[in-house]
């Protein structure tokens, strides 16, 4: 009784996938073709070897195949049944054909695992090399759905950073597009460590949960007391936690998201407006801060004298005099640009940096001094000097 070759193949193939340690999918074949055909070429002498020794012996399908079999590995058991001339020259045949192809397939798989190895060998130990280089960088914790949005602004933003992630997938698939990323726990010290912390500028805890989140900025706070850290926060309770355990700021997604879609329906066409300037066609507008230098040519400047539209296409939005918390929306013609002076302007990445060359501006923020001045500022606001707190 003949089964037919289709089985073979499955047996086959399942155990190749089994020696491989993974499922054989379509895309092995794909990426792999060689390999694929000559597995495909030992399946068919298989196969033909299978029928032959049936029909030239008259044996039963397992005889057949393990005659087969053991002919093609030239392993030298005893016949299975009495060997003919036929029976003769078709073995000689069997095992030119079998010994080829087996040997081929296995140096080829060999190869590829080889090949495998000493590649994501090599790409970890350059990954680790240049994680090591980095100074004034900024690690992110966690690549779920809010983390690979912080990972395309960093891209955009073409900052340096890190990732650290404890999802082997993830860590493969970040890997796989060139980004640095540690595969960990961000709430370790070890992986934080890796991460060099120590010369990093600031941090973004996007783990999935609040607990994870504390744990990970308050661990980075004792590591790092100048870091800049933001922090994810899940639930509205989590967010003065949070900023006990040492981050500078927390963001919801929950809540923004909630807002714009409210937005959305109560002001639809406000947030269209919004949607509009930031995103004319295929160019993106940028929203950036450029800050007057001492050496700038705007220097003792009004805005009708600087005439940045004229010069760069950019529309300034407001400025922020030096030392002042709260920026002036919508500034006078008439407004005096003067060192230390912050302009939020609109416009293209080119449009910005032609004027950071007009302003002398090197685009480098520390976002923990920022921060300080911040506070400084506003407590200045609140308790005037002179004035004496009741």
């Amino acid at each position: 009784m003949f089964t037919p070759p289709m089985f073979v193949v499955k047996i086959l193939v399942n155990i190749a996938g089994k020696i491989a340690g993974k499922e054989v999918r379509p895309l092995f074949f794909k990426e792999h073709r060689k390999l694929a055909i000559v597995l495909g070429t030992l399946v068919i002498i298989v196969a033909i070897g299978t029928i032959g020794y049936q029909i030239l012996l008259g044996v039963s399908f397992v005889d057949a195949l393990y005659m087969t079999i053991i002919t093609i590995s030239t392993v030298g058991f005893t016949e299975v049944g009495d060997m003919t001339d036929q029976a003769k020259y078709f073995t000689m045949v069997i095992i030119f054909m079998g010994l080829g192809t087996v040997g081929y397939a296995v140096t080829s798989a060999v190869g590829l695992l080889l090949e495998g190895t000493f590649k994501e060998t090599w790409r970890r130990v350059k990954m680790e090399k240049q994680i090591k280089e980095l100074k004034d960088h900024y690690i992110l914790c966690g690549a779920g759905e809010t983390g690979q949005s912080v990972i395309q602004q960093f891209e955009n933003s073409k900052v340096d950073f890190v990732v650290i992630e404890i999802k082997e997938r993830i860590v493969r698939e970040l890997a796989d597009r060139g980004v640095l990323v540690i595969q960990g726990d961000g709430t370790h010290e070890e992986a934080l460590e890796k991460a060099q912390i120590h010369k990093a500028k600031g941090l973004i805890s996007s783990l999935p949960k609040d607990a994870a989140n504390v744990f990970a900025v308050l661990t980075a706070r004792q590591m790092n007391p100048d870091l800049y850290i933001v922090s994810r926060s899940v639930e509205s309770n989590s967010r003065e936690k949070l900023k006990k355990a040492g981050a500078n700021n927390t963001i919801s997604p929950n809540i923004i998201g909630g807002m714009r879609m409210a937005s959305f329906v109560i002001r639809p066409s406000i947030i269209s407006f919004l949607d509009i300037i930031t995103h004319a066609g295929d160019v993106v507008l940028d929203l950036e801060d450029v800050i007057i230098c001492q050496s700038s040519s705007l220097k003792g400047k009004t805005l009708k004298e600087a005439k940045i539209p004229e010069r760069t296409g950019l529309i300034v939005l407001a400025i922020r005099k030096k030392g002042k918390e709260q920026p002036k929306l919508n500034p006078s013609s008439d407004e005096v640009l003067e060192e230390g002076d912050a302009m939020i302007v609109l416009g293209k990445e080119e449009q910005v940096n032609e004027l950071r060359d007009l302003a002398c501006d090197d685009g480098k923020r520390d976002p923990v001094k920022e921060f300080e001045n911040m506070i400084e500022n506003s407590e200045h606001e609140n308790h005037p000097p002179g004035k004496e707190q009741e």
